[in-house]
């Protein structure tokens, strides 16, 4: 029998999952979420394969319970870092930001690839686990609309397009060719005009070069030190966004 570790078989069971949950975050990073095995995770964890199957019958249903977490995290990172009273412009920064700073954490196959990998049933599971993170976009499209400073004509279908540029950026960053500074300002600035509301973007194109030095500034440090980008916490949990872009296809 497994010893156990805290006071309770209840506390011992959560800490067990979070630490499995920790496993996946981890591997994602370093073999991108579609190359996870659950021998992988076990081993990550410092537990038995049977262990982990007392808790996740099956790797789809270790990845729901990841994007769920994640999901999770993004959302209270994107509360926690807005101010009160903040512009639907810069509600949309954030989003965009965040969201990069997933991708980049956690790896993970485009929506062709995640589909086949899942299944067409966890598949659809998956869409209801990041459909909190889909909301909190379209609240602020909405929110835009409202105030006037954007012009949406559909939300949901204008949600969708913003996911997918956004998704666009997974390649770049995780080769390395672009920063989360960049892709941010970059793409923050394309989705502002598309809503109709060019000042908000013009007063950020000047970010992007500023972003790209210092970018390649910390790139540089980090090489020099041989040391590699380490993502923040909690944002280094935030949902991949390609995720939310891949269940609206």
């Amino acid at each position: 029998m497994p010893r156990i570790s805290a006071a309770t078989i209840g506390e011992h069971r959560a800490q067990t999952r979070d630490r499995i949950l920790q496993a996946v975050s981890r591997l994602s990073r370093t073999q991108g979420i579609d190359a996870i095995s659950m021998t992988d995770v076990a081993s990550e964890a410092g537990i038995t394969r049977t262990v982990l199957y007392n808790y996740f019958p099956d790797k789809a249903a270790l990845l729901l319970a990841f994007t769920e977490r994640v999901t999770s995290y993004f959302i209270d990172s994107y509360e926690r870092e807005l101010p009160a009273g903040a512009s639907p412009a810069d509600r949309l920064r954030a989003f965009v930001r965040l969201q990069l700073e997933g991708l980049l954490a956690h790896p993970h196959p485009g929506a062709a690839d995640l589909g086949a990998a899942l299944g067409p049933d966890a598949y659809q599971q998956l869409a209801e686990h990041v459909a909190p993170m889909q909301r909190v976009l379209a609240g602020i499209l909405e929110s835009g609309a409202a105030s006037g400073d954007f012009r949406v004509v559909d939300v949901a279908a204008t949600a969708r397009m913003v996911l997918a540029v956004i998704g666009a950026e997974r390649v770049p960053l995780i080769s390395g060719s672009v920063t989360v500074e960049a892709a941010a300002a970059l793409v923050s600035e394309f989705v502002l005009r598309a809503l109709g509301n060019p000042a908000e973007a013009g007063s950020r194109a000047e970010a992007v070069g500023r972003a790209e030095a210092v970018g390649r500034a910390e790139a540089v440090g980090r090489a020099e030190a041989g040391s590699p980008a380490q993502p923040g916490s909690p944002a280094d949990l935030a949902s991949s966004a390609e995720l939310g872009a891949a269940v609206e296809q």
